[in-house]
């Protein structure tokens, strides 16, 4: 069963003039410290593709491959990044521990996902890049593996490659399922599929560690999370919400956050659209009982879920979560 064919309940309303105008589809389903299903809404045990929701569990396979990088570099091999500057210098700092440059690097050209940072590049007559892709922080972290390894750089990305064969063999131990799924991701490297049960399980087991490579990721991920988005975005403001927290966002509306005491969720929906994907995880850690917890910023929390739609350049309504 594929996860679009599953009939996917409604997971929110969008909400003009009071006028329900539209609805977004989806799954949830949030994990209890001990591994179990508190609560799930829609599909959660078939295949999904995570997308960028995948990068820590990679980065965690070429840290167990040897991959000895700085916390900030460590998170940045994590990130969908947002072309800032600091961005920048920092695939360059990875791609420079390899001795490589950014010729080496096989994402597709992109302006940055930031716009002030795409705006000054366009304005000081830049173009496209590979560097300025969201990916290149993976892709650096990638090739500075095979250089420790030996391997073949040039073929990085091909799903046979020794990288991308232990990267899925680590990939489908911590979700604890198989991979049934290996398809191209947007930045051209293998995308491997787990349910978002399996997913929030990969998430739980970092967020948990306390030594060895998962423990590594994690904390790289807490010590610097403006590395693993960017300074605008609204998972670094999760991250600085709620302590201990690590998340990651992808494409196509997925998300993924744990909490150090093993608790986690994961969430997709079937339109793919990114507006909505903050506004449920929001309610999904409401509905938990995260927003009431000692240490957490509740009115911060609620700011990454509250998504005002305009009408004349005023708010006239939202987009509200409905499960």
């Amino acid at each position: 069963m594929s996860f679009v064919s599953a009939g996917l309940p409604v997971v929110a309303e969008i909400v003009r003039s009071g006028f329900v105008e539209g609805h977004h589809y989806g799954s949830i389903v949030a994990l209890a410290a001990d591994g179990s299903v508190d609560w799930s809404v829609g599909e959660v045990v078939a295949p999904v593709l995570p997308r960028s929701s995948n990068k820590p569990v990679q980065a965690l396979a070429m840290v167990e491959l040897g991959l000895d990088l700085p916390p900030d570099l460590l998170a940045l091999a994590c990130a969908s990044h947002s072309g800032e500057p600091f961005h920048v210098e920092g695939v360059r700092r990875t791609l420079a521990s390899a001795g490589l440059d950014e010729s080496a690097l096989r994402t597709p050209p992109d302006y940055p996902l930031d716009d002030e940072a795409r705006e000054a590049v366009i304005r000081s007559g830049g173009a496209r890049s590979p560097i300025l892709m969201n990916c290149s922080g993976k892709h650096a972290a990638m090739l500075a593996t095979c250089v420790l390894r030996g391997w073949d750089t040039a073929t990085y990305l091909d799903p046979e490659h020794p990288l991308q064969v232990a990267i899925a063999e680590t990939f489908a131990r911590v979700t604890g399922e198989p991979v049934t799924t290996v398809a191209v991701d947007g930045c051209g490297a293998p995308l491997l599929s787990t349910s978002l049960t399996g997913l929030a399980r990969a998430f739980a087991t970092l967020a948990t560690a306390s030594e060895g490579a998962e423990q590594r990721v994690a904390e790289a991920i807490r010590q610097h999370p403006e590395f693993v988005s960017g300074t605008t975005r609204d998972e670094l403001a999760l991250h600085r919400a709620i302590p201990g927290l690590i998340g990651k966002a992808g494409a196509e509306s997925c998300y993924a956050i744990a909490l150090p005491g093993g608790r986690a969720w994961a969430l997709k929906t079937d339109d793919g659209a990114a507006r909505v994907r903050p506004v449920l995880m929001a309610e999904a850690l409401r509905r938990s009982g995260v927003l009431a917890e000692d240490g957490v910023d509740a009115e911060a929390v609620e700011a990454t879920g509250r998504l005002d739609l305009l009408g004349g350049g005023k708010s006239v309504g939202v987009i509200r979560a409905a499960f």
